[in-house]
């Protein structure tokens, strides 16, 4: 396998054949142990709908400085409304991302046990049909994920329905980012540093635009640049834990263009899908081999192990 694949999940959720759905589940688990990521198309995600959330979103951060700074919470680190520009930085990196995002959570009862470390979203006034749109992205993406998180489980020889109680008030996080135009051929930064996602699975939407690269087991940087009807999902560093890394959580990064492309604006959102917040990631027995042994002996909530990576990224 040479490429990234992108495979078709109709396969899965309305199969012809029950043969065609294990073939499915089978090639999406190669495609993760070998890549980490795989391209998901016939996901039954209207291009309408996600057009219309590019558009509020690309709204919002038009907005002055000043009025999205008014959505920024000090001290949540940015766990719901907006993080300005040249805060979060890739873990071991000397320079902070050229980007600025917002951040959608679920919406849970405000009375449920995990509200303290699930606050309530934030909804900008100024931009018309935000919540419509955004939150209507943020569930038609936890549906997609919950079916990839399926075949997954079955690839490993778990029940198909494992995760669904593990995930059904998961920490998710709907992130559109905006990346300004770079003005000068010499900033040292990038648009993302190399970095490796913290969550289950992520499900990135409307990835057409070159910049993506993600990491060969050789150490090569491959570019993923995806067809606009096709939504990219890697696995995140709490999937490859509770896998004993049969699933890798592959470093991936986000160059700059050349010439007059890095003149142009960059848009992307990324759904970060993350268990319940009192989740154990605790090593699956079923992974465990004599040739992969337990790399994790020390099981962590995963409101713990996301609270430890935050810190590490500059978000808290």
């Amino acid at each position: 396998m040479s490429a990234i694949p992108t495979l078709d999940i109709s396969r899965f959720i309305t199969p012809t054949s029950q043969a065609d759905r294990d073939a499915f589940v089978a090639e999406l688990g190669a495609a993760y142990r070998q890549w980490g990521f795989a391209g998901i198309r016939n996901h039954g995600i209207a291009q309408s709908q996600i057009d219309a959330a590019y558009e509020v979103f690309k709204n919002f951060f038009a907005l002055p400085d000043q009025t999205k700074l008014q959505y920024h919470v000090p001290g949540s680190g940015g766990a719901r409304g907006y993080t300005a520009f040249g805060v979060e930085t890739a873990k071991d990196s000397k320079h902070f991302d050229l980007k600025e995002f917002w951040h959608i959570g679920r919406e849970i009862p405000r009375d449920s046990k995990y509200a303290e470390v699930m606050p309530p979203n934030l909804w900008p006034i100024e931009v018309p049909n935000f919540r419509e749109h955004g939150y209507g992205l943020y569930q038609a993406l936890d549906q997609l994920g919950s079916h990839v998180l399926a075949a997954l489980a079955l690839h490993i020889g778990l029940p198909e329905d494992y995760f669904v109680d593990k995930t059904d008030s998961g920490n998710s996080i709907l992130r559109p980012i905006h990346y300004p135009p770079i003005t000068s051929d010499d900033v040292p930064n990038v648009r993302a540093g190399a970095h490796e996602d913290i969550n289950l699975i992520t499900l990135l939407v409307g990835a057409s635009a070159a910049g993506l690269e993600v990491k060969s087991h050789d150490g090569t940087w491959v570019p993923f640049t995806s067809d606009a009807d096709t939504i990219v999902v890697n696995i995140g560093d709490m999937l490859q834990r509770l896998t004993n890394h049969v699933y890798p959580s592959t470093t991936h990064r986000v160059t700059n263009p050349p010439g007059e492309a890095a003149r142009k604006p960059r848009y992307s959102v990324p759904f970060f899908l993350h268990p319940n917040p009192d989740f154990l990631i605790d090593v699956l027995p079923s992974t465990i081999t004599a040739d992969n042994p337990s790399r994790y002996p020390e099981p962590i909530t995963a409101q713990g192990y996301l609270e430890e990576r935050l810190r590490e990224i500059k978000l808290k």
